[in-house]
């Protein structure tokens, strides 16, 4: 017997999921999220903010140092990968989910950043971008005087 738990608070998500099960059969599996079809290809990206900067991390695997154009201009981080075609000859590939090929993406930042203390690191195949705010961007604490 099987059971499946139906989240009533949430009509559509429950018609999604029973029209993913559906379309299952005739395409395949069907990914999770209602955004990964629309951007299929995209690197999966974290974006978060502190009090000092805005971080940045992209998920690229098999994506080299040199490969990547990263600038900042007008309140918007742009990212720009260029990721090689590496298929083997001779050999026979069954699935190849992995894109090649070039990709760019273009984030508005919610704050003002220092363009010239943007720092990026890529290690263990994720891109990790520190962006800086402004000084002016930055959240200030404001002393209130008594009048009295």
């Amino acid at each position: 017997m099987v059971f499946r738990f139906a989240n009533t608070l949430f009509p559509l998500d429950q018609l999604r999921g029973e029209m993913d099960r559906l379309l299952s059969g005739f395409f395949g599996e069907v990914p999770d999220g209602p955004w990964l079809g629309e951007r299929r290809g995209q690197p999966s990206i974290n974006v978060w903010e502190t009090s000092e900067a805005i971080m940045v991390e992209l998920e690229v695997p098999g994506v080299k140092h040199d490969q990547f154009d990263i600038s900042v201009a007008g309140g918007e981080l742009s990212v720009k990968i260029e990721r090689p075609d590496v298929r083997q000859q001779g050999v026979t590939y069954h699935r190849q989910e992995r894109p090649v090929g070039s990709f760019t993406r273009v984030l508005r930042l919610p704050a003002e950043v220092d363009a010239g203390r943007v720092e990026a690191e890529l290690r263990d195949g994720v891109l990790t971008i520190r962006l800086p705010k402004a000084e002016h961007a930055k959240p200030r604490k404001i002393v209130v005087t008594h009048a009295g």
